[in-house]
């Protein structure tokens, strides 16, 4: 088995607030496509990173969804569409391989 995990910011790079009906929309397409999804969305994460001299910062969500098999294709055709949806540069997608116990 095989986690991706999707952090998305909460606003996006114009600086509009990400609505909860797109988080929604985002969870419920991939949970069609892959059988489930879960959003940690309770408590936004802060995410952290240097640009320049300065140090950036977003609020963030982040989206799992269990996999058998990664479609890396499919991925990164979703980050990019990810990624001009949300006005960001990179919109991280991260994969770990795990065990069900």
């Amino acid at each position: 088995m095989q986690i991706v995990e999707v952090f998305l910011p909460l606003k996006t790079g114009g600086g509009a607030t990400v609505t909860q009906d797109i988080v929604e929309g985002i969870v419920g397409g991939l949970a069609d496509r892959f059988g489930g999804a879960t959003a940690f969305t309770r408590s936004p994460a802060e995410g952290l990173w240097k640009e320049s001299d300065s140090i950036q910062k977003d609020r963030i969500i982040i989206i799992e969804v269990m996999v058998e098999t990664v479609d890396v294709g499919w991925w990164a055709d979703y980050r990019s569409r990810l990624e001009a949806q949300f006005e960001q540069d990179e919109v991280l997608i991260r994969v770990t391989a795990c065990r069900k116990i």
